[in-house]
């Protein structure tokens, strides 16, 4: 098997790190914030399907935890699956989600440039609704 390019990209949220786990752990939060997986997000048996910019997926999620491991794993209609590690993990009272992503066979470097920034989107878009929450 061979070893994919990867970037790590993180952020830091002002909450508590396992007030952060127990929200994106919920599939059905993902439309408040991952804007690649939210369309048609419904439950089939042990998996999630969605609508996605690249055709349907299908999504499974690392079961529950108290280490704060949200991997998860994306079948796309290609029946490729794309694996993402996703972490989170406290630094004092506030946390950080660490994302390893990984340049896919094929990809040049303009799209995994594209790809990563559109994660940090996501990310960002999560930090301001969580922090949002604490004051709101």
């Amino acid at each position: 098997m061979a070893t994919h390019e990867a970037r790590t990209l993180q952020i830091s949220i002002g909450r508590n790190w396992r007030d952060v786990y127990d929200f994106v752990s919920v599939p059905e939060n993902l439309p408040q914030w991952a804007s690649g997986l939210t369309s048609g997000l419904q439950k089939s048996g042990g998996e999630w399907l969605a609508d996605g910019p690249a055709g349907k997926l299908r999504l499974r999620f690392a079961p529950e935890n108290k280490l704060g491991v949200l991997d998860h794993w994306v079948v796309l209609e290609t029946g490729e699956e794309v694996y993402i590690p996703l972490r989170v993990v406290a630094n004092g009272e506030n946390c950080e989600v660490i994302f390893t992503l990984f340049r896919l066979p094929g990809m040049d470097d303009e799209k995994f440039t594209a790809d990563a920034a559109w994660v940090m989107r996501d990310l960002q878009a999560l930090k301001d609704l969580l922090e949002a929450q604490l004051i709101g």
